[in-house]
């Protein structure tokens, strides 16, 4: 399943929610320095859908805030589970 995502680095917690422009918002507390950034963010969306940091892989967007990850979902863990997951994060 891809997501799109908009990194806010620099942020005083890590925190996943809310939207900008249709994407999932990921505050972290890494710099946009050396893909720090957007490293935290791949292991903050991993954490807010109850994945492992290598089930998600970055897309496009290395070096934009605006990104695309795609995540491995499970067998156990069924696509609509995810959607349901990632609506109540948009908000």
């Amino acid at each position: 399943m891809k997501v799109d995502i908009r990194v806010r680095p620099g942020a005083s917690r890590t925190r996943v929610g809310g939207a900008h422009a249709g994407r999932l918002v990921v505050a972290v507390g890494a710099r946009a320095v050396d893909g720090a950034a957007t490293e935290a963010a791949l292991a903050a969306v991993a954490d807010a859908f109850g994945l492992r940091r290598r089930q998600v892989a970055l897309v496009t967007g290395l070096t934009s805030r605006d990104k695309t990850v795609e995540l491995d979902l499970p067998d156990h863990v069924a696509t609509a589970a995810a959607r349901a997951r990632l609506e109540a994060l948009l908000g």
